[in-house]
C-alpha cells in the first residue's frame, strides 16, 4: 500500500525519525535501514520485508511517501506521528 502525506518537518528529520521509530517503537515489527540517502531510507524487517520512505520538499511543506506490503500498520503510526501542514498554510 502506498502512503502520501505533508509535514511541517524537515526530510532530514522524517528520515530520522523513520529509522528510530522502526527501531525502537515496533519491536515485535522492528525494520533497519538497507539503503538510504538524503530524502530516502529504506528499512528491512522481518521476513526481508520491506518499508520505503520518501521525503521530498514540497511548496507547503515536505511531501512523504511511503510504501509497505507487511508494515501497513507499524507505517500509518509513524505517518500519524509526523506534524501535518493546515490546510491553507504556505
Amino acid at each position: 500500500m502506498i502512503y502520501q502525506v505533508v509535514t511541517t518537518l524537515s526530510s532530514d528529520e522524517v528520515i530520522r525519525r523513520a529509522k528510530r521509530f522502526f527501531a525502537e517503537r515496533v519491536p515485535m515489527q522492528a525494520a533497519f535501514p538497507e539503503k538510504e540517502g538524503p530524502t530516502y531510507v529504506v528499512l528491512r524487517g522481518q521476513g526481508g520485508e520491506e518499508i520505503a520512505i520518501a521525503a521530498l520538499p514540497a511548496a507547503n511543506g515536505t511531501r512523504v511517501r511511503a510504501s509497505t506490503l507487511l508494515f501497513d500498520q507499524p507505517l500509518d503510526r509513524f505517518l500519524a506521528t509526523l506534524p501535518a501542514v493546515e490546510d491553507g498554510a504556505a
